[in-house]
């Protein structure tokens, strides 16, 4: 496949930024008991929009670093600087996501290990050494051992506790390691959805993302671009669909079927995205988008350290109780105008035109923060 040099495109920008935004609002109601039913997460098994924004980034990463290290490679006589950037970015990530864990508690002892940008870096990491030593052949390879290994992990090993159905809340394999390496340092007291062995399949999400990537960075017609996109994204679905018959769509455990699933569905939306936007040059309504996904790993990072400053930090209110900034917010500002699900809707799009308005500043002073 011949390739031309790397291209920014704004589409994948605006898709990045369109999925920070989403995540920004489904991590921050007024209140966890009045969730509109499409921002939260399945229960177990099954996807509701909420359970598209995870893998959807992971994706997008992929697609990135297709870019990226063409670039980088271009510009580099050895892989030497590159790995030093692979490395570095990894432990940042990680580093950033235990401090959003220790941070206001500052208890070491319960601190939960795994966590979203956790599993962000590992995954950058494994993928950038797959699609650094390995071609095109061998990437699809990658995907297949990843996405068929785990599942073999799940179903074959045997395991104290183990149940007929291997995929069954309690009775699977992946919490079994986990509650083996990671006891008393998790989500729950007995699992963890970014697990050690749930990560195998993640990974599989960027090396998704990363074929897209080179895809799009090829000398074929910008129409015939698009058309494979939804074509590939389509297929990726319908596979999904008939791997549901032995292993279901469960984001908490990150299945292959929904790994497949949501790859297809981010196909389709990066579709639509770079025909509107990189071919029909859309512009009006996309720059919030953009804004977004300029700086997105720093509108997570802070608007979860404001979310937990909101929630941990109270006072005393005239009549002797106590709240938080979060109780107050929602309970006596928006709750009394707007009811309890509309207030709490409200309450997580204040944070996004919040961060919006920050990340606005940022963009027209050109302020990028990149790790």
């Amino acid at each position: 496949m011949s390739e031309t040099p790397p291209k920014r495109l704004i589409s994948l920008d605006a898709f990045r930024g369109a999925t920070i935004a989403l995540m920004i609002l489904v991590n921050n109601p007024g209140s966890w008991s009045y969730v509109l039913p499409p921002l939260e997460h399945a229960k177990w098994n099954g996807c509701t929009p909420t359970d598209l924004v995870f893998p959807f980034f992971l994706f997008i990463m992929g697609v990135a670093m297709a870019f990226s290290f063409a670039r980088r490679l271009s510009s580099a006589g050895s892989l030497k600087p590159l790995y030093k950037k692979i490395i570095r970015r990894t432990l940042i990530l990680i580093l950033l996501g235990l401090v959003l864990r220790i941070y206001l508690s500052w208890d070491f002892s319960t601190l939960r290990y795994p966590g979203v940008l956790q599993r962000i870096g590992i995954c950058y990491f494994f993928a950038s050494m797959i699609v650094l030593h390995t071609r095109l052949r061998g990437q699809i390879l990658w995907i297949l051992i990843l996405l068929l290994g785990y599942w073999g992990l799940m179903t074959l090993v045997p395991f104290p506790g183990k149940g007929p159905d291997p995929w069954a809340y309690g009775h699977n394999f992946a919490q079994y390691i986990d509650n083996l390496i990671l006891k008393g340092h998790m989500w729950k007291p007995d699992f963890d959805p970014e697990g050690i062995i749930s990560t195998i399949p993640a990974i599989a999400t960027v090396l998704l993302g990363y074929l897209t990537g080179q895809w799009l960075r090829s000398n074929r017609q910008p129409y015939e671009k698009t058309v494979g996109m939804f074509v590939a994204g389509d297929v990726l679905i319908v596979l999904a669909l008939l791997w549901t018959y032995w292993m279901p769509l469960n984001k908490q455990l990150w299945t292959s079927s929904y790994v497949l699933y949501t790859a297809g569905i981010a196909l389709n939306a990066l579709a639509i995205s770079y025909w509107l936007i990189d071919i029909l040059h859309v512009r009006k309504g996309v720059r919030p988008f953009v804004v977004y996904g300029s700086n997105a790993i720093l509108a997570f990072f802070g608007s979860a350290l404001m979310a937990k400053t909101f929630y941990k930090v109270t006072f005393t209110l005239g009549d002797g109780s106590r709240t938080s900034i979060t109780g107050f917010l929602f309970g006596h500002i928006l709750r009394p105008v707007f009811g309890n699900w509309l207030g709490s809707l409200v309450h997580a799009l204040l944070y996004i035109v919040i961060w919006w308005a920050i990340l606005e500043w940022m963009y027209r002073k050109r302020i990028f923060i990149k790790i």
